[in-house]
């Protein structure tokens, strides 16, 4: 797992992006054990904060489940409801990726293309 520092991105939400990304993908599978808090800071070489705002962020979103004593798992069963907050997110984040294409001269057709061949990638080739 690997955080890119020089991202505008905060590191928990890369975090909880890279969590999702390998579940997935099928490298974390449900019921499997992930790094506690404080292991996973120190792979990570970051602030133990910071991976707990992570985890407790992807508990709310039913990736992950803890159990006291235990250890931290990917949960069993995953979250299939709609998120709507999180739609209204994305809406906007698409509506300012939109703008910014516009700006600069990139087509509709293009921006598709673009958006068809990520789906068909999946999350693995993101950053492609």
């Amino acid at each position: 797992m690997m955080i890119d520092k020089t991202s505008a991105k905060p590191y928990y939400e890369q975090i909880i992006l890279l969590i999702k990304e390998q579940v997935l993908q099928g490298i974390l599978k449900p019921g499997e054990q992930i790094p506690s808090v404080r292991e996973m800071a120190r792979q990570l070489m970051m602030n133990p904060n910071t991976v707990s705002k992570a985890y407790k962020l992807l508990e709310v979103q039913g990736i992950i489940v803890t159990v006291k004593g235990r250890g931290t798992y990917i949960a069993e069963h995953q979250a299939t409801d709609r998120d709507n907050g999180k739609i209204a997110q994305l809406k906007a984040q698409l509506q300012e990726l939109v703008l910014e294409a516009v700006y600069l001269n990139v087509s509709e057709a293009e921006m598709s293309e673009w958006l068809t061949a990520q789906f068909e990638r999946g999350p693995k080739d993101a950053d492609n």
